[in-house]
This record gives C-alpha cells, structure tokens and sequence, in this order.
C-alpha cells in the first residue's frame, strides 16, 4: 500500500496543539455550547433547573458531570423541531432518521454548523489519506441520512472530484470506479464487501482498481475485515464515526499513518465514557458508553447526549486530541442471551477467521419454550461450498463461537449468496423472540 500520511503542515493548528491549549478552548467553547442550550431550549431550561444546575456552576471541564444527560426519546418528545436553540428560519438543512420504531429524529443545521461539518469531514478525509485533486467515489445513501451529504460537502471541502453515486447498484458501482478511477471510497464497510463480491464475479482484480483508501463507517466492524479489505485491495481502511444527532461523519476519525483509533475532534466535540448502567463518568481507558457534548453547534445543541456506543478514551498519537477504541457494539444492540452478553462483531471476528466462510453472515434469535437460541446462517465460498467442506466450516465455527462468548449456537453454512446482501448498513441481527416477556 502507498504511504499515504498527510504532512504535518497540512493540518490544522489545533489537530497537534498541546492538550492544555485543547482543554482551555473546550471549556470556553462548551461554556457557551451549555449557556446557549438553557437559554433558547425549553426542554434543557426545565431539565437543568430539575437538577439542580444552571450554566453558571459549569467552571472545569469536570463539573460537565453535574448536568443531566439528553437521550434519543429526547428527539422523538420534541418532534419536529422543539430542540432547535435558533429560529427554524435559520436553519439551512433538516435530516432525519428513518422513523422505522416511531417517530423520526430530527436534527438541523444552521449555515455555521453546515460550515463546521464540511471542514471536520474534510479534515477527517485528509487523515484518511486523502488529498485536494482526489476523485472520491460516495456509496453513502443521500436523502434525509446525513452519509451522503455529509461525505459529499466534506469531500468538496477538502478540493476533492467528487463521484455522488449513493449506495445500491453494484455493477454500476463498480463500471464507475473502473472508468472514472477514483482514489477514494466512502462507504458502509459491509456494503464494500458486495463490491468486493462483485468484483470477484465480475473477473476483476480489486488489486489493480485505482482505489487506495477506503473510509468506512455507520456500522461497527472489525481488524479482521479491515486486513480482509486491505489485503483484496491493496488499500488503506480507516474508520470513520458519527451520528446525525451530534453532527453526522466526521465527529472523529482514524489516522491513516496509525490506524490506532479514532481521534475525536475535541475543538467541537466534548466527549466522556459512562457506566451505562450508573450514568457514572469512568476515567479515560475504561470500557463505557459514549457520551458528547456538542461545544460549537447552533441549530441543534446536545448536552451530555447518550450514544449508546460502546468504546473507551485513549491518549492521542498521530494527533494530540484523545482517541476513541474502535466501537465494539451498543448498549442498547447488545444481546442478551441466557444471562451472556453477545455483540454483532464477536461473531464477526469468528466468521472471518475461517477462510471457507465468506464475510456474509446473519444472527436469528427465537425462543424455545423458555430458553433463548441464537442461529447464525453464514455461507461458504466457492470453492469451499461441496456438503462436506460446509459441514466442517460449520463445526468450526460453533466451537470458535463457544469458545469466545460462550453459548453453544446452531450455524448454517449456505452455498453462496445465501445470506442477505446490504445496500447500506447491514441487518445483522434478527430478533424474533417474543416481545414484552
């Protein structure tokens, strides 16, 4: 793979300021991030005089703890747009998720914020290895989801061609990286699995596309289906994280030199882990939730707002601003099956471990009587999908999954194409355990 490390000078001052000059402007950034909130939301104005907190006894960093957290439902309570902290007229743009469990979140943006998010996925990008003059191919879905937009505003930013082609239409997507040779893709990491099936399907070498960095986010994945990837393409996988409810891509990002974690751009985003079941605040290196507190948003300020993302703070490498481990699963996806916690990635760690077995799999869970079961339906590849070899994959994959997370599991290994594709983030989990019991 090219060495890919953006210079030094290309970055932003604050990226290797020294932590007390980060710290400093956080405080006086979040200062008016809480202040502006209390002022011109009714919902933070009720909940901080509830807890006893006004703006005023924010003085450290510290004291962000003695405020209280805001949560999805949060959202969803103030549909349509009761959490704006300016008038609707200044807001620029409206996202909003799918609504698929009730109503949609909303988030908007105001002409600054649209301004900020550009340059923080566009600094983001630059990590990634990417540079002005690039062509950038954007498989992220556009609409009301912020991938695309969000990827596409931050890739003009950065002085990028830009290649807006959404997510779906594999064989096209793949007829377009071919012709238009793009040295970039930002898209879901399960989703760049198909185009690597495609690929295969196709007669293609992916080694010899144009393709060297690969920026995937919007699901959790794993170090194995980054080595997986890089190995196919001979490219660079980063990582890249964020949320429509903070800001959408580009809240933080891996570094394309370390691949270490991903630093969170602490200029705007303050983050803490939590103990998900206490809400207490754990000291960097600890396992938790995240939470983050927006400290230059206008639209649509979050204070303390609850992630349910699963991850702990690390010291800053490639940059000074602190890292975050690479999202593990969520507190709130996590399954829970007979008294074991089981997240997505433990399965998918054990699939790819098992070269017979392609990256494609799907975890069903049911009740039997009352006990919960767990089935896992992968598929073989090709050259691995006789009855014999399936039926050995399959042995090995039980015990491999027995072995780490510790539940005996009933695996399928289909022939190939049997498991489900993704045209964007993948549907890893199907749950048809009875509700309410």
């Amino acid at each position: 793979m090219k060495d890919l490390t953006p210079s030094r000078e290309s970055l932003d001052p604050i990226e290797i300021a020294s932590t007390d000059e980060i710290r400093a402007l956080q405080l006086e950034r979040m200062k008016w991030s809480v202040r502006h909130a209390y002022t011109n939301v009714p919902m933070y104005k009720e909940r901080f005089e509830a807890a006893g907190v006004h703006p005023d006894d924010l003085q450290t960093l510290a004291d962000l703890a003695k405020f209280p957290f805001t949560y999805k439902n949060d959202l969803r309570d103030n549909y349509p747009f009761g959490l704006f902290a300016v008038p609707r007229e200044q807001i620029m743009r409206l996202h909003a998720s799918s609504g698929t469990t009730g109503k949609p979140t909303v988030v908007g943006y105001t002409r600054n914020d649209i301004d900020m998010w550009a340059n923080m996925v566009a600094r983001s990008m630059r990590a990634s290895g990417t540079k002005p003059g690039d062509i950038a191919h954007i498989a992220y879905g556009y609409g009301l989801f912020t991938g695309g937009l969000g990827a596409h505003y931050g890739a003009e930013r950065l002085g990028c061609s830009v290649v807006p082609v959404s997510g779906g239409m594999t064989e096209r997507q793949i007829t377009l990286i071919q012709d238009f040779k793009p040295t970039t893709i930002m898209v879901t990491p399960s989703y760049m699995l198909n185009i690597l099936e495609q690929y295969q399907k196709a007669g293609l070498d992916p080694r010899e596309s144009s393709l060297q960095v690969g920026i995937f986010g919007a699901e959790p994945w794993t170090n194995a289906m980054r080595a997986e990837v890089e190995e196919a393409f001979d490219m660079h996988a980063v990582d890249i994280y964020g949320l429509s409810e903070i800001l959408g891509p580009g809240v933080a990002n891996e570094c394309v030199e370390t691949k270490d974690g991903l630093h969170i751009w602490e200029d705007h985003f303050y983050p803490e882990i939590i103990d998900p079941e206490t809400g207490e605040v754990l000291p960097d290196g600890e396992m938790g939730e995240l939470v983050f507190t927006t400290i230059t948003k206008e639209g649509l300020p979050m204070i303390r707002y609850r992630t349910r993302d699963l991850t702990r703070l690390l010291p800053g490498t490639a940059r000074t601003m602190r890292r975050m481990e690479k999202i593990t699963g969520r507190s709130d996806d996590m399954i829970i099956l007979r008294g074991v916690n089981v997240f997505p990635t433990q399965i998918e760690e054990q699939v790819l471990a098992i070269p017979e077995l392609a990256p494609h799999f799907q975890i069903t869970l049911s009740r039997d009587g009352r006990m919960d079961k767990m089935a896992v339906m992968v598929e073989a590849m090709p050259d691995a999908a006789s009855e014999d070899a399936r039926t050995a994959s399959s042995k090995i994959l039980s015990k491999k999954i027995k072995d780490v997370v510790g539940v005996s599991t009933q695996i399928t290994v289909g022939t190939p194409g049997t498991v489900e594709r993704s045209e964007g983030k993948a549907r890893r989990v199907v749950d048809n355990r009875p509700k309410g019991e």
